[in-house]
């Protein structure tokens, strides 16, 4: 279970003794990766200097609200890139998406994706379920294969609701088996996070990493 986990910290108010917490839990238990704000990227590689075992580094870009403009979310990720994050958790403009405006969709998406493969780094792409109908959860997903994206991810934690398991179910069968599932937003039990794998999720976002493994 461990290997599924990101273990995320996005607080507005989560401040260097809590990231540098952060980073030893994931130490300690060899989560797959520490999901920090842009501001604690560098400061998180620091931290993972000197880890025995690989723990990636991801952050978020045009979190949580996903309408920053295409160049405001470009500049973000080469910041974030040069930092040290080898994983960018995007949210996939909402505004434009509920517009119908696919073809900038893809545009903005495919140009992260270069970006970010350009620096052997992975994008995730936040769709946030919990605003999309059967339909825009198919278009969403059918984007993200076009754009060549790594993952899709079902939430932010900031909307109404989370991962949902018959939501991360549909998004497996959209997808094909070269794109894989972040599940992420009210992941609180051992219990949830085995359910959401079984569902399809090969990640899992989540700030109760070290509770679920406890759990064990």
């Amino acid at each position: 279970m461990n290997t599924y986990i990101d273990h995320t910290l996005l607080s507005p108010t989560a401040n260097e003794t809590a990231i540098r917490k952060l980073c030893e839990e994931a130490w300690i238990h060899a989560f797959k990766a520490v999901c920090v704000a842009p501001t604690y990227v560098a400061y998180t590689k620091d931290m993972l200097e000197f880890c025995p075992i690989r723990i990636e580094i991801a952050t978020v870009i045009g979190f949580p609200l996903g309408y920053s403009t295409l160049s405001t979310k470009l500049h973000e990720a080469e910041v974030a890139l040069r930092d040290g994050a080898n994983e960018l958790d995007v949210v996939m403009n909402l505004s434009q998406f509920k517009s119908m405006a696919y073809l900038s969709i893809r545009e903005e998406l495919s140009q992260l994706a270069s970006l970010a493969h350009g620096h052997d780094a992975l994008l995730k792409v936040i769709i946030e379920t919990a605003y999309l109908d059967r339909f825009e959860l198919h278009t969403a997903c059918e984007i993200c294969v076009e754009s060549q994206t790594d993952f899709v991810k079902t939430s932010t934690g900031f909307a109404p609701q989370g991962a949902d398991l018959e939501t991360v179910r549909l998004m497996r069968s959209l997808l094909p088996d070269s794109i894989q599932i972040k599940a992420s937003g009210g992941i609180r039990t051992r219990e949830q996070a085995l359910a959401f794998v079984e569902a399809g999720a090969t990640r899992l976002g989540t700030s109760a990493g070290v509770a679920i493994v406890s759990e064990a």
